[in-house]
């Protein structure tokens, strides 16, 4: 089959390899119908986690199921299915609760820009749609497979409420999700920070009122004139830099909340500020098993569109143009047809 590989920094091919196979008894394969480029797969492009051999890449996936292991039971071939980034049980104690990225028995699922990718714990990760959706949806629920149910997990730990004043931090694919998802939930205003017009312009389309190019301090004032020197009810940190996560804590008010689901790198907060401000802080990688089931609902209904994030579709063979379009803010997200 063909797959995407990471060979260094830079340096993507697209490569034949050996289609995988069910290994354990709660595993799928499925026949991958589209997949994208992550901006968390970007750190790995542009050399900041460490690639230290060739390496399978990508983790967003839909596609239709091939075949199952002889424990399976809710997921049969020929189904079309949505599935997260982390394999789940979707059964301990912590999917339970509502952590799936944090199941007693998770696994990454990687390499799946590919022809085909093999899911554990297919049970507990898949989600089937009621019968072949319409072409035009297969965008929007790739998109839930990680960008839509991270930018929902934004607002959802940062416990946005209808009538709130909600401020994103960052106008990547995520950050924009993130604003679908405090529309959704009901916020009344919607800031995003975000310099680049064409991304201004998508996030109006979702829900957006106003806008704040400025980054840093000079942004963080522009908020507080926005909001009455107080501050918004809820931000939603979309990056994971310093400069974000500081925009982002400085952005909300007293007693306000931060949803932060960038991938930090070099974050580091201080207690003590912390402390003083009354900002409470929560975060992680999104369980977007939790809301995959509501998500795709909404995308079949037509109430959400997620999939408009993708302004550049290639054939899998270019993953490396998609990629070179994304790390040169080009493109916002690729999509990839195997």
């Amino acid at each position: 089959m063909r797959a995407t590989m990471l060979h260094a920094p830079g340096d993507i091919r697209v490569e034949d390899l050996p289609e995988p196979k069910i290994l354990q008894p709660s595993d799928a394969v499925i026949r991958t119908v589209a997949t994208c480029v992550c901006g968390s797969d970007l750190w790995d492009y542009r050399g900041i986690n460490d690639v230290v051999q060739p390496t399978p890449i990508g983790h967003e996936y839909v596609g239709i199921v091939e075949a199952v292991g002889g424990d399976v039971r809710t997921i049969v071939p020929g189904q079309f299915v949505v599935g997260s980034f982390f394999a789940s049980d979707n059964t301990c104690p912590n999917c339970v609760n509502g952590y799936q990225t944090s199941c007693l028995h998770r696994e990454f699922v990687g390499g799946c820009q590919a022809e085909y990718v093999r899911v554990p714990l297919a049970d507990g990760t898949l989600v089937a749609t009621d019968g072949l959706p319409a072409d035009e949806q297969v965008a929007a629920l790739l998109a839930c497979s990680d960008v839509m149910g991270t930018g929902w997990y934004a607002a959802s730990a940062a416990e946005v409420r209808p009538g709130q004043t909600v401020v994103v931090v960052g106008d990547g694919a995520v950050g924009l999700c993130a604003v679908i998802a405090a529309r959704e939930m009901g916020a009344e205003r919607i800031i995003a920070m975000s310099r680049h017009e064409s991304r201004q312009q998508l996030a109006r389309e979702f829900g957006v009122t106003d806008v704040v190019a400025e980054r840093g301090e000079d942004g963080v004032t522009l908020i507080k004139d926005l909001t009455e020197g107080i501050g918004a009810d809820a931000v939603l940190e979309c990056v994971g830099t310093p400069e974000s996560m500081r925009q982002a804590l400085h952005s909300t008010r007293p007693g306000g909340n931060v949803g932060f689901v960038g991938v930090p790198h070099d974050v580091a907060i201080d207690g003590e500020e912390l402390f003083f401000s009354h900002v409470a802080l929560r975060g992680g990688p999104a369980p977007v098993r939790r809301f995959l089931p509501d998500l795709m609902e909404r995308v079949q209904a037509g109430r959400i569109d997620p999939g408009k994030v993708f302004d550049l579709t290639l054939p899998l063979d270019e993953a490396a143009e998609g990629y070179r379009a994304m790390d040169e803010r080009r493109a916002v997200k690729t999509l990839l047809t195997p």
